[in-house]
């Protein structure tokens, strides 16, 4: 069984082993007919329906995903049956690394700084671009929090693993 959310609403998908296009959705039954029409766009045809959907962003290891369906977008992010069962148990929260510093991954130069101290700050947000070896490397968080502290300013000269960016 999989849980999956798509904006704010939840459904328990049980796909059809042998043909994930049949199954039940919050115990109705459902047949799909999809159709690829190339690396991130499909025809979905649902009863007397017909959908046009393209996918947008897909994270596999967070699975989670944006998709547009008939130009509407969707939030999408769903749990199978080990993320089910670490949350009856209490412990997907145990699982959460909790980052306290960014620090660079390179020597290299800070060439814009993106966020401020007091920030509240999602997993994935810039934080700041850092030029290394000629190319513009943007250094996103690694996790949600608020920024305690930046150790560096525009224009500075940084080495690998120099601390950057501190949370609280």
């Amino acid at each position: 069984m999989l849980k999956i959310q798509i904006n704010d609403n939840t459904f328990e998908v049980e796909p059809n082993e042998n043909n994930p296009s049949e199954g039940k959705v919050n115990q109705q039954a459902y047949s799909l007919d999809v159709m690829k029409q190339d690396a991130s766009r499909f025809n979905v045809r649902y009863g007397d329906g017909s959908f046009e959907v393209e996918v947008h962003e897909f994270d596999k290891e967070n699975k989670t995903a944006i998709i547009n369906v008939n130009g509407i977008s969707h939030e999408l992010s769903m749990q199978d049956d080990i993320d089910i069962l670490l949350d009856k148990m209490g412990l997907s929260e145990a699982l959460v690394q909790k980052v306290g510093e960014v620090k660079a991954p390179m020597p290299g130069l800070v060439l814009d700084i993106r966020a401020s101290v007091g920030d509240e700050i999602a997993e994935g947000d810039p934080l700041l671009v850092l030029e290394a070896m000629k190319m513009e490397n943007v250094l996103k968080s690694p996790t949600a929090g608020v920024i305690k502290s930046i150790s560096v300013e525009k224009g500075q000269a940084v080495e690998k693993n120099q601390i950057l960016v501190s949370f609280e």
